[in-house]
Order: structure tokens, then sequence, then C-alpha cells
């Protein structure tokens, strides 16, 4: 079992970056596939990014790609996104999961979910 939290969420303008962490608790994290997902008002959960449990394989839906990138510290039981380039559209409560799937982009397939952080891109 590992608990997760996310911070480093907030109010920027277009074009701004922000990077997001998630903290993870427990011997276990550096066998999870950690994901981050984010959900904008009266919109469903979306994935965002996945890596893999050492960190060599990553995805991204085709909304970000190319302009967030998730990294992870193991040894610091740590998950990033570095998020360049946001636009209003990024605007979303982000959310930090863990999962045994490799890879997994579907909100199911994550077992333990932080409680979210706030992100808001202004125009």
């Amino acid at each position: 079992q590992v608990q997760v939290a996310e911070s480093g969420g907030g109010l920027v303008q277009a074009g701004a970056s922000l990077r997001l962490s998630c903290a993870g608790s427990g011997r276990t994290f550096s066998t999870y596939v950690m994901g981050w997902f984010r959900q904008a008002p009266g919109k469903e959960r979306e994935f965002v990014a996945a890596i893999s449990w050492m960190g060599s394989s990553t995805r991204y839906a085709d909304s970000v790609k190319g302009r967030f990138t998730i990294s992870r510290d193991n040894a610091k039981n740590t998950v990033y996104l570095q998020m360049n380039s946001l636009k209003p559209e990024d605007t979303a409560v982000y959310y930090c999961a863990a999962s045994t799937t490799p890879l997994a982009t579907s909100s199911y397939q994550y077992s333990y979910w932080g409680q979210g952080t706030q992100v808001t891109v202004s125009s």
C-alpha cells in the first residue's frame, strides 16, 4: 500500500511553467507505476502522464505531449510533473495516483490517489 500527496499547484498566466510534486510514503513506492490525472470543472477526470517504476518509460496524453514532462526520484519517493507553456485549458485539479499496471492510462487502473492540487492558468 502507498499513500501519495500532491503539491505545487497555483495560479499562473498563460505561457508560464509550474512543477507539481507527488510525495509517496511506504517502502514499496518504487514498485508502483505513477500517473498524473486532471479534472476540470464539469468534466471527467482525464489521463495526463504516467511513468514506469524505474522511470525508464513514460506515456503522455496528446494534449500535453511536448509541454509536460513526468519524472520520478525513487530515493525521495517523489514523482514530478513539469508543466511548460501552460494554457488556460490546462486549468484543473491535478491528481497523482499509483498503479500496478504498466503505464496505465485509465483511472480505474489506479488504486491509490492523492487529494489533488489546483492549477489555474489565466489568459
